[in-house]
């Protein structure tokens, strides 16, 4: 029975693609043991149940679950995000040495969302246990720094030689878009270190499970779901939408939180928008089949920042498993999956006319034929992103 050391800032009961690889690695018959934070995103404070002295250590479907203390990263302003980024490295640092001495491991999986700092503890048991570090690549750093508007070059610099000596360090490194490769041979990591391992989407999207949602303004209805924030161009999107007002059928339901959404609903009120847009708030990912199951069209968009460009949101493999049309504002890997799929529209991220246009034309399109392109998207994922084929892929990386 091999056994694996799963490092990452995100598990369960926060939701991400990691879950799904410590349960299944369990079932396939691995020992894991999952070193994280005490979960406080995305609210920002510990959820209900968890804390300093609560369920530090659990077992959960076979997994067992060590929880470090952190400063939780509070309603997201820069200096709490700072303190929670440094507490979180300090005590995943400090427990890993702990584990490394006193268990061995033959396997560390390290899942690497923001930040970067997360395969530091990693590298440390593999220099006490000499264990190959198996690093899930899902963000470029220190693009991701740049994209989230820290331009200070010594920072980006000092980030930069970070991410180079964990590259190095790694055995093997997964990356989730295929344009991630050439930015890690860019940095001296051998292409033959390097495997794409895609996201794919959650169990409840493709479960059928129907959960009662509000009911939706009647109409041509183009969805969006995820984070509010900077990065998903809203700036550009909102005077698509306000270019657009005088479609009255034309309605705008968006699900998700964020640091943008005050933004937008001052932008919905100042222009008399309330009757196109719908800002529903944030729902658990288990209602997200019942809502994409009422939506015309599902959005996708990302502001043109190379860091975003290179990227493949995971959102785009729950949409295509949905068998919906995607319309999609932005550049790059994304843009390329969709239209490799033939399962959509895209305009490119700061293209406001050319997004303002396919969405006029929209209205001309046959329902039938938007309903062949949510086939073809469902036809795609099922190819390429379903998750038992990509389960089926991690055990033989891991077995080799």
């Amino acid at each position: 029975m091999k056994k694996v050391l799963f490092i990452t800032n995100y598990f369960y009961p926060e939701t991400f693609r990691g879950n799904d690889i410590a349960f299944n690695l369990a079932n396939e018959g691995y020992e894991v043991t999952v070193l994280t934070n005490i979960p406080n995103y995305p609210e920002g404070h510990f959820f209900k149940g968890y804390n300093l002295f609560k369920k530090r250590k659990e077992i959960f479907k076979g997994v067992k679950i060590i929880r470090v203390p952190i400063i939780p990263r509070g309603a997201g302003g820069k200096f709490k995000m700072i303190l929670n980024y440094i507490s979180g490295l300090f005590f995943l640092s400090l427990y890993a040495c702990h584990y490394a001495i006193w268990h061995k491991f033959d396997i560390i999986f390290v899942q690497q969302l923001s930040p970067v700092f997360i395969g530091l503890p990693a590298i440390l048991v593999k220099k006490i246990q000499k264990t190959p570090i198996y690093y899930w690549l899902l963000d470029l750093w220190p693009e991701s720094l740049s994209a989230g508007g820290i331009k200070n070059p010594t920072i980006i610099s000092y980030v930069d030689t970070i991410t180079r000596y964990i590259y190095k360090h790694c055995d093997r490194i997964l990356i989730s878009s295929i344009s991630f490769k050439k930015v890690l041979c860019s940095r001296g990591v051998h292409q033959d270190k390097i495997i794409y391992f895609p996201n794919w989407c959650e169990d409840s999207i493709t479960s059928g499970e129907i959960k009662q949602i509000p009911k939706l303004p009647a109409g041509f209805r183009i969805m969006f779901a995820g984070n509010l924030g900077e990065a998903q161009n809203f700036d550009n999107l909102l005077q698509v939408i306000l270019r657009l007002k005088d479609i009255s059928s034309l309605k705008w339901i968006i699900l998700g939180d964020g640091r943008k959404r005050e933004c937008i609903e001052t932008f919905i009120k100042e222009n008399d928008l309330t009757k196109n847009v719908f800002l529903l708030g944030r729902y658990d990912i288990s209602y997200m089949a019942s809502f994409f199951n009422q939506a015309d069209i599902l959005l996708v968009s990302l502001k043109n920042e190379f860091a975003f460009n290179s990227t493949l949101p995971a959102k785009i493999q729950a949409y295509m498993a949905s068998a919906k049309p995607i319309l999609a504002m932005m550049n790059g890997e994304g843009q390329y999956i969709i239209k490799e799929a033939n399962c959509g529209f895209c305009a490119d991220a700061d293209d406001i006319n050319s997004m303002v246009s396919i969405i006029e034309n929209l209205f001309k399109i046959p329902k039938n034929e938007l309903t062949e392109l949510g086939k073809n998207g469902y036809k795609y994922y099922e190819t390429h992103f379903k998750k038992a084929i990509c389960m089926q892929n991690l055990y033989k990386i891991l077995s080799n």
